[in-house]
């Protein structure tokens, strides 16, 4: 290893410090993909909230500002590409933590599914008007290799390729929501605003899927190693996303809900909603070029997905909860490249199982989005835990931190009642198969790998004590720096992130 290799190298071996705040924030933005909800995924949504569609969105922007305020307590203290996992060993201890991890794990992993379905149909549609009709998993093994690729490859790329790619998406589906609402003379919808014929219970069912359209948000607080300045351009990633996410979303969903009045097409039924409105108010070539945009960015929330669900596994295996070798990394892209094989094997394999059984496309989007959103609840209920326990433990915890952790983990009940259900209340009811059945094979998930956990505790008792202190030090670099020394071939830099830019360039 050369002394200039050792300049940009982390401890964990991942590519140090190279990525700017635009960068980091296109972590969070494309793992959400705002887009491809209004472009694609809204009717799924009106489904079940109807004309509250507005309301279920602005609801889950008002409970995940106050996650992320939680999130921020460790986000503003210490980095890893651990991310909540870490947070919650060190508010709640292994067992919690680990909970989280495995919940992560299947958030990433099934929104990066959800999301492999809505490019595989999205892209099938366009080939389709060229008359080209090729299989859904061809389709699907296309999409998952060129993420695979540009994840294994470097981070530094992924982060490019996403801020291009959300970025000129957003753009035109801003401009094309506005030209749509004047048609309508900019009118006021008093259906919507009043909520006709929507119940709590249509609010709160929606809430799920309004959260799997937020869901990753906090993928940036997987970057610890890899961000310029962490302990800033993090926090303000996972806050700016939600913001700007949240207010994109409402206004759109209220948009294109209002668009269809009139038109007697359904939204719900309508795969491409934003091109079927931008023909009807006779600007059909910009809905076509809006359609391409949305391809691109299917697929950057397939890359985003990777990175974060790859960087789980990858610290987890250090923790020697995997084999080592998925704690490894490329000796010279600095990525975790078998880490981000595997999840991008598995990202593929269960989408292409499903369509074996001649499921569609679009409703496996739908069942694998629901279920993703179960695992992002879990952690954000957890990390809303630890926080105040966390600030506790280092003596710095205020009135208004707890209030932020029961106005959070309140909010985040709301949806997870809607899930359940209560049987024989018409306010709650309980929702059709197979959305029933998805709570349960989420805790049944969280049942086998808490299990495997235990066994693993049992047999390695130092497994707990290696996770704490590894946790610890990472902690440590942050609160009380090592003091800088020039390295020689043979050292290492220290992993602190408070190095100022001036004392670097000595080196």
């Amino acid at each position: 290893m050369t002394e200039s290799t050792q300049l940009y190298q982390s401890s964990h071996g991942l590519k140090k410090d190279c990525l700017s705040f635009g960068e980091v924030l296109a972590q969070s933005f494309s793992v959400i993909a705002p887009t491809t909800i209004p472009a694609s995924n809204l009717g799924l949504l009106v489904a079940l909230s109807g004309k509250g569609t507005w309301l279920s969105f602005l609801i889950g922007l008002i409970g995940l500002i106050f996650v992320s305020i939680n999130i921020n307590q460790f986000a503003r203290r210490s980095a890893s590409p651990g991310s909540f996992y870490a947070y919650i060993v060190k508010g709640l201890g292994p067992t919690a933590g680990v909970i989280c991890g495995w919940s992560l794990v299947l958030a990433y992993l099934f929104t990066g599914m959800s999301v492999l379905c809505g490019l595989a149909n999205f892209s099938g549609i366009l080939f389709g008007h060229l008359g080209i009709h090729p299989s859904a998993i061809t389709l699907l093994a296309i999409g998952a290799g060129i993420a695979w690729y540009a994840a294994y490859k470097d981070i530094q790329l992924s982060a490019m390729a996403m801020l291009w790619m959300e970025g000129i998406s957003i753009l035109l589906i801003g401009i094309l929501t506005i030209m749509i609402w004047a048609h309508k003379g900019f009118a006021l919808d008093l259906s919507q605003l009043t909520l006709e014929g929507v119940t709590p219970g249509h609010i709160a069912t929606g809430l799920v899927l309004a959260l799997f359209g937020f869901s990753g948000f906090e993928s940036a607080t997987t970057l610890g190693d890899e961000a310029k300045n962490p302990l800033r351009t993090i926090p303000r990633s996972v806050m700016g996303s939600v913001i700007l996410a949240g207010v994109f979303f409402i206004f759109t969903s209220y948009v294109e809900i209002l668009g269809f009045e009139g038109t007697g097409v359904s939204i719900t039924t309508t795969e491409e909603p934003l091109a079927f409105l931008s023909h009807q108010i006779g600007l059909g070539f910009l809905g076509d070029i809006i359609a391409f945009g949305v391809l691109f960015s299917f697929f950057a929330c397939v890359l985003g997905t990777i990175n974060p669900a790859a960087r789980i596994f990858f610290t987890m295996a250090r923790h020697g909860l995997f084999h080592a070798s998925i704690g490894t990394t490329h000796a010279s892209n600095r990525t975790p490249h078998i880490a981000v094989t595997l999840c991008s094997f598995v990202m593929f394999l269960v989408p292409a199982i499903l369509s074996m059984f001649n499921i569609r496309l679009f409703e496996s989007m739908g069942y694998l989005g629901a279920i993703c959103s179960y695992g992002f609840l879990t952690v954000y209920i957890l990390v809303s835990l630890a926080a105040p326990l966390y600030l506790h433990k280092i003596k710095q915890l205020r009135p208004m931190d707890v209030v932020c952790s029961i106005l959070a983990i309140g909010f985040m009940m709301i949806p997870i009642i809607g899930s359940v259900g209560i049987p024989g209340n018409q306010l709650f009811p309980v929702p059709e198969a197979p959305y029933n059945l998805f709570p349960y094979l989420f805790l049944f998930y969280l049942f086998v790998t808490c299990s495997w956990f235990v066994r693993q505790r049992t047999r390695s008792p130092k497994l707990v004590r290696t996770m704490e202190l590894h946790i610890e030090e990472i902690h440590a670099q942050f609160t009380h720096p090592t003091p800088e020394i020039i390295p020689s071939a043979s050292l290492v830099l220290p992993t602190s992130h408070s190095y100022s830019t001036k004392r670097r360039r000595k080196f």
